[in-house]
């Protein structure tokens, strides 16, 4: 049964803020990249694989690894793979949500780590700041940066062609077959958040679920057990960013 979500959401202008979807162009050079959910939790320390450098070098026109001169980067330590994989000891800093908040129900299974570059930082905000704006708050975000982390790993995919999973596009591959929208606004990073965290507040009890469970009521995939594996780094990243 397809379910048209976009019925909930308001128009979303675009704006300079909207980020150049990946296109089978530059997708075609993603080697490290995996661009299909795995069942299987396999931690990765590795740095970044050239083809995917180069592929995010196409899609946006600029070096994915360069830094924003006008924002703070999140701390590598948390969102690449560190020795450890562990948070920093200690009370959050001043503002920012404790990891209670943010894994209320503990973690599920092994945990995955995938080292961000630019590119995916700047669509990890974007999926922070929808989800504060629709009022999901800072453990929506968690599920909706680790959905995000399995179904993309935080790329804003365009159509992949052969390699594309029927019509499924951007940072949570949603489908316009669906119902999420057009082709157009589910590689917005702003639209596609917003709708994502949308359909999650229909989710009744959403709140006290575990990660897996909420992401896979909304995502309803083929391995609804994977999300579970990316809650760890997606706490780190919306700890560092809210």
């Amino acid at each position: 049964m397809k379910v048209d979500f976009t019925r909930w959401l308001p128009a979303i202008a675009k704006d300079s803020y909207r980020k150049t979807a990946l296109s089978v162009a530059g997708v075609a050079a993603l080697g490290g990249l995996a661009l299909a959910p795995t069942a299987a939790a396999a931690p990765v320390t590795s740095g970044p694989h050239q083809g995917a450098v180069a592929a995010i070098d196409l899609a946006t026109g600029k070096a994915a690894t360069s830094a924003r001169q006008d924002e703070q980067p999140v701390e590598s330590g948390l969102t690449t793979g560190s020795a450890t994989g562990k948070p920093p000891a200690g009370k959050p800093p001043a503002g920012k949500p404790s990891r209670a908040q943010l894994i209320p129900h503990g973690i599920e299974g092994a945990q995955s780590r995938v080292p961000l570059d630019d590119a995916q930082l700047a669509n990890a905000r974007a999926i922070v700041d929808a989800a504060k704006k629709t009022g999901v708050g800072d453990r929506g975000a968690v599920i909706g940066i680790a959905t995000s982390l399995q179904e993309s790993k935080l790329y804003n995919l365009g159509h992949l062609g052969a390699y594309n999973d029927h019509d499924s596009q951007g940072l949570f591959q949603q489908r316009p077959s669906s119902g999420w929208g057009t082709p157009d606004q589910i590689t917005d990073p702003e639209y596609a958040a917003t709708a994502f965290f949308t359909a999650l507040k229909n989710v009744g009890g959403w709140q006290d679920l575990p990660l897996t469970t909420a992401a896979q009521t909304v995502q309803v995939s083929a391995f609804p057990y994977a999300y579970a594996q990316w809650e760890e780094q997606a706490a780190d990243i919306v700890q560092q960013l809210w």
